[in-house]
């Protein structure tokens, strides 16, 4: 039976925005393994626009669904519309916009609220038991989502892995190449570009993410 799997985008563009180059390994491996894929991205402005040639912020707005819809080519619908009864497992892709748009994290840390929308989501797959992909910087929020207790990996950042365990996390350190699966929750998460240093880096650890999210659908 096919599987249906929904995809969290934040934008588009990896400071301001969800990582392309995670986002489209992410769409094409689930291609790959023969999932239906239904992108969503929150409707709300940007926190802010930053130009990736230089890394200075832009004066101007732009809306995260609509910048997302660049890397779905289209197919993308407002995260207001998901519902959980609709899908088999839900991943995350990383890039600022995690960071920036799904969440405040890279504002407040560890005192960061998640996006009404994606929390309640999230959450709805938690509690259905069905599996979740975190990658990169998204696994950030998962003791927002699951509360504490919840083990996943950002890869070594020691940073972020403190902030992880603050919020009562529990962060276990993990090669690029790898994941991290909390068996309890199945929760899988992989450091991609927090860790790697080429796409193909990026590429093993989400290839992994991505097929034990589908067997998992399967147990």
């Amino acid at each position: 039976m096919t599987k249906k799997i929904a995809v969290i985008l934040s934008g588009c563009g990896v400071y301001d925005g969800a990582e392309i180059q995670e986002s489209v390994i992410t769409l094409l491996r689930l291609d790959q393994r023969g999932a239906q894929v239904q992108c969503f991205a929150p409707d709300i402005a940007q926190m802010h626009v930053i130009n990736h040639l230089t890394g200075a912020e832009m004066p101007e707005s732009r809306n995260v669904l609509v910048e997302s819809a660049r890397i779905a080519r289209g197919e993308v619908k407002a995260l207001s519309e998901a519902n959980v009864d609709e899908f088999d497992a839900l991943i995350v892709p990383g890039g600022f916009g995690a960071a920036k748009n799904l969440s405040d994290f890279a504002v407040k840390g560890a005192n960061c609220t998640v996006n009404p929308q994606l929390l309640e989501l999230a959450e709805a797959f938690a509690e259905a038991g069905k599996p979740v992909g975190l990658i990169c910087i998204s696994p950030a929020l998962a003791a927002k989502i699951y509360g504490p207790g919840v083990t996943c990996t950002i890869g070594t950042d020691a940073d972020t892995a403190k902030a992880i365990d603050k919020m009562g996390g529990t962060h276990e350190v993990c090669a690029v190449s790898e994941i991290v699966e909390d068996t309890a929750r199945k929760l899988v998460s992989t450091p991609a570009y927090m860790s790697a240093k080429t796409i193909g880096e990026a590429a093993a650890g989400i290839n992994k993410l991505v097929d034990r999210v589908i067997e998992l659908t399967q147990e």
